[in-house]
Parts: structure tokens; sequence; C-alpha cells
């Protein structure tokens, strides 16, 4: 249970192995949009993703956190986007969405979690080192992004 201001917060995480219902997704895609100000075609991209995987965080029926990724190769996976709610951060909700993500991982044969993410998004840079990411590259994109490369190895 999280605590806000003293008082417990009562969410809810779902780990959901498709496109989620159209109530979740809105919530998803209102909350994407609110972090990185664009959906950039977020449904159809994940319609297109391998094994897809959506783990959200619920607060009164509200998308307040969500991680999405989707399998690369039989062992690997790929933890692509999440985010949490401004209102809730700090709270451990993306520590949260973390851990539930990787003992699905584990439980379901994957060896390896890879993840991009820029420095600008320092919180979830840091988040991942912590939790026993390694930086293994950087790469600019095809827009002149440079981002940092992450793998964790989830047998150690």
């Amino acid at each position: 249970m999280v605590q806000n201001g003293g008082a417990p917060l009562d969410i809810v995480y779902t780990i959901i192995q498709s496109i989620p219902d159209q109530d979740i997704l809105k919530g998803i895609i209102e909350l994407h949009k609110d972090i990185f100000g664009t959906h950039d075609e977020l449904i159809n991209k994940m319609a297109r993703k391998p094994k897809l995987l959506v783990i959200t965080a619920t607060y009164e029926e509200r998308v307040i956190g969500y991680k999405i990724g989707y399998e690369l190769d039989r062992h690997t996976f790929y933890s692509w986007l999440g985010g949490v709610d401004t209102n809730y951060r700090k709270h451990g909700i993306a520590f949260q969405l973390l851990n539930i993500q990787h003992r699905y991982l584990k439980e379901n044969g994957y060896r390896i979690v890879q993840s991009k993410t820029m420095n600008r998004w320092r919180d979830m840079l840091i988040l991942n080192i912590r939790n026993g990411f390694d930086v293994i590259d950087t790469v600019t994109d095809d827009k002149g992004r440079h981002k940092i490369i992450l793998e964790k190895n989830l047998l150690d």
C-alpha cells in the first residue's frame, strides 16, 4: 500500500497480456500524452508488438501508472514504455511496476530484459540502474536524439 500525505492509497496493479480494454487503454493514452506530450499512434504500435505485456497501476479506477513491453525473442523482453502520473510520483509506483514486470518475465522464461531511455528521463535511468540494469550502449536515433540502452540479466 502506498502512502499519500499519511493516508494509504489502495493502488491496484494489473497484468494484461494483450491490448487493454477501452477504459484502461484510454487512461494509458491520456497519461502517456501528459508525460511525453504525444501518443504517437500508440494503439497501432502496440497492436504490432509480439507478446505484448501491459502492467497498470490504478487508483479509484483511474490509470496512474503503466509499463508496456514486448518480446524480442524467446528469452529477451523489451521494456518499451512507462510512466507514472506526476501527482503520484515518489510513492514507489514505478518501482512496483518494474518489480511486477520482472517477476512475470522470470516466471515466463525470459532471461534478459532490455530498455532504452534518454538522459532527460533521469528518474527512469536511476530506477533502472538501482534495480540491476547495466548501460550496455548508446545510440543516436533518426531524429538525432541520444538514447541509452540498458540491459538486466533476470537470472542474477
